[in-house]
């Protein structure tokens, strides 16, 4: 999949944290709800032909269990990697595709209705002839409103325009719940602009950068010159210039992970002093967000810095960064030319793809991004049942028991915390499957000869029930992630643990398998989402989604010193040749997956009533939980790809999930008989244990 989609939801609210990626308060309860019993010897649940027998469990757990796969599996040419989450991703995507395509064959759909947007939405991407006969023309009006900017005083009003069109700028705004008074919204505003990944591009001066930096220039002035533009290779160098001059001032995502420095409130009174030269009044109006009681500005020194950079920018360089802005965004729904000059430079140079992904999957991205919640109400009609929400619920209680135990179990957190640690976990949310409240998109018009059209009034139509939430109270039943969406994730702010439908199969939840291997697959996934309301960032917040520290100075401090001696384990791992990752930006992820699984663990044996789980296939209840675990992150990754996942994601690799989890849990050890000098053994006193 390319780089960017063709819908740049950048006014979405950021998530407190998820899996790749009204709360109501419960009583709490110290043992499980709904005890899980032994049960007859069912499926293994775990493909041993994935195994490699020729590795030890105790040494590399991760190719152990999947080195099999790891040696015969081939990346598709479509793809930047591969592995059981992409797998169901791509069983997901063609559920969706018979989905779209019985709504496009529909004759005499009913103008307005979903059926008739869905079918015409996918109907006015797959119509390639039309698209090539209009070739630039469905954006003449917006590069001639470039054109007329006059003056600089123009621009947050063009700034607005396109950002409402899912169109880059300098900067992002978006409406969510306030960190410090969860119970009302208010915009915030982040650093934005850049066209190369992360910040690092720019900078970094080993060969494969600098290589990627040549061929952006090539990509800008290729566009610029399809567009028009008289001077495209001097237009790309300034681009380029006034990019890195942005870089130059981003705040890294380390740094950018500090809920604490992220939170700077100003009124807009304020914001329009903090940089004279922008008018924050007249974006934030464009943008419809004049009922903010105020701007969280998540990079202050940023949009200082910002507001000299625009002022000493020339006009002419300032509009041709906006026409390379606005035809890079929407390339992918132009012409062949624009098309595929986009594939090449974020696809090929940036991923590694050997060739763009078929028509019909991106025509399926389009409609599923646009009309997500549609195609969501319907995906769980045809492939949700009931028995699995209700599988989830009785494991989801089994885990919130475990974890809740586990806190009594800390010998290095005092009473007061814990009791507060204690507060928070009861107070927690819990959605599975699909929302009880579907979104209304009555207002949103489609016509399936209007491809450009139909994508920049389904952004507007998303920024602005964005919008509308100022003044409102909070919607506790939104939905972040549609149905059909494989993945999970935590909410600071609404305290709370989503899991879609999509990700409730196999191999992370399998009706069929054994319960050991579904609590270390899905129930490590249930314990991760739990642990990222504990973990170095979600852990500021207390039970009513407000930022604030609810911890001894003692206890934090301990804490600390567990997290920071995960940070430097996962440092210390080197996926590519020279390329360490970062322990401190994937920090909260590993602490969900090393928390989580031991969570998971603990509920797995609470599940059993004291009895012991039989042998399957020689394999032991224990063993089989962690094989369950180590299955789910099977994942081959293109070098490109993972060069770019190791700069900008806050996940660890999938060997790293397993690896560098395992190896820090006494009951592996205990399961495999791990000892001292084999390859996952780490000293008692190396061990971390956070929850």
């Amino acid at each position: 999949m390319n780089s960017k989609k063709p819908l740049r939801m950048s006014w979405a609210p950021t998530l407190g944290a998820c899996l790749l990626l009204g709360c109501t308060a419960t009583s709490r309860t110290t043992q499980p709800e709904t005890a899980v019993q032994a049960s007859k010897p069912r499926a293994l649940g775990v493909d041993t032909k994935n195994f490699d027998p020729s590795v030890r469990p105790q040494d590399d757990f991760f190719r152990y269990v999947n080195g099999s796969w790891l040696k015969t599996a081939e990346i598709p040419a479509d793809k930047a990697r591969y592995g059981s989450f992409i797998e169901l991703r791509d069983k997901s995507e063609a559920a969706l595709r018979v989905i779209i395509e019985e709504a496009a064959a529909t004759q005499g759909k009913k103008p307005g209705t979903d059926p008739q947007k869905v079918g015409d939405l996918y109907q006015s991407f797959m119509d390639t002839e039309r698209i090539e006969s209009l070739g630039l023309q469905p954006l003449r009006a917006d590069l001639e409103r470039i054109a007329a900017l006059q003056d600089k005083q123009g621009l947050p009003e063009l700034f607005a325009a396109f950002a409402r069109m899912g169109v880059q700028a300098p900067l992002a705004v978006y409406v969510s719940q306030d960190p410090k008074q969860a119970t009302r919204y208010i915009v915030q505003a982040n650093q934005s602009g850049l066209g190369l990944p992360d910040r690092d591009y720019y900078f970094k001066q080993e060969p494969r950068f600098a290589e990627t930096r040549a061929a952006y220039l090539t990509y800008i002035e290729t566009l610029l010159g399809l567009a028009g533009e008289k001077d495209p290779a001097g237009a790309a160098k300034a681009i380029l210039a006034l990019e890195t001059s942005l870089a130059e001032k981003h705040w890294d995502r380390v740094r950018n992970r500090d809920r604490e420095a992220t939170y700077n409130f100003k009124s807009t009174a304020e914001l329009d002093q903090f940089t004279p030269g922008f008018s924050w009044s007249r974006y934030l109006k464009a943008m419809g967000a004049e009922k903010t009681p105020g701007v969280i500005v998540r990079q202050p020194d940023y949009f200082q810095a910002l507001d000299a950079v625009l002022a000493k920018t020339p006009l002419p360089t300032l509009k041709q960064y906006l026409t390379f802005k606005l035809l890079d965004d929407l390339a992918p729904l132009l012409s062949a030319p624009f098309e595929q000059a986009e594939f090449v430079f974020r696809g090929k140079t940036l991923q590694g793809l050997q060739e763009n992904r078929p028509r019909w999957k991106r025509g399926v991205e389009v409609v599923d991004g646009a009309l997500g919640e549609v195609l969501g109400k319907l995906y769980v009609e045809r492939h949700f049942s009931p028995q699995s929400k209700a599988r989830m619920q009785e494991l989801v209680k089994n885990l919130r028991v475990a974890f809740d135990q586990g806190i009594d179990q800390l010998e290095w957190m005092s009473p007061d915390t814990k009791t507060q640690a204690k507060a928070k976990l009861a107070k927690f949310n819990v959605k599975i499957g699909y929302p009880e409240k579907w979104r209304d998109y009555s207002a949103l018009t489609v016509s399936k000869d209007d491809l450009v059209g139909n994508v920049k009034r389904a952004t507007e139509f998303e920024v602005r029930r964005n919008m509308d939430k100022l003044g409102k109270p909070i919607d506790r039943l939104e939905w972040i992630m549609t149905p059909q969406t494989v993945n999970a994730y935590y909410s600071s702010t609404m305290n709370e643990i989503v899991f879609p439908a999509a990700i409730l199969q196999p191999p992370f939840f399998n009706p069929e398998a054994d319960d050991a291997v579904n609590y270390g697959g899905i129930g490590g996934v249930i314990g991760h989402e739990i642990s990222h309301g504990f973990d170095d960032q979600g852990s500021r917040s207390d039970g009513e989604g407000n930022l604030r520290d609810w911890w001894t100075a003692q206890d934090k401090s301990a804490f600390q010193q567990r997290t920071g001696m995960l940070a430097d384990q996962y440092s210390a791992f080197t996926p590519l040749q020279g390329m360490n990752l970062n322990g401190k930006l994937t920090l909260g992820e590993n602490i969900g997956d090393l928390s989580g699984l031991t969570v998971a663990f603990k509920a797995y044996k609470l599940s059993l009533g004291g009895q012991e789980a039989p042998a399957i296939e020689g394999f032991t209840g224990d063993q089989r939980f962690f094989l369950g675990w180590a299955q789910v992150w099977r994942t081959l990754h293109r070098d490109d790809a993972l060069r770019q996942l190791m700069l900008t994601d806050t996940h660890s690799p999938g060997e790293y999930r397993v690896n560098g989890v395992v190896r820090n849990m006494p009951e592996f050890y205990s399961a495999f008989g791990v000892k001292e000098g084999d390859g996952a053994y780490l000293p008692p006193e190396k061990r971390v244990k956070v929850w």
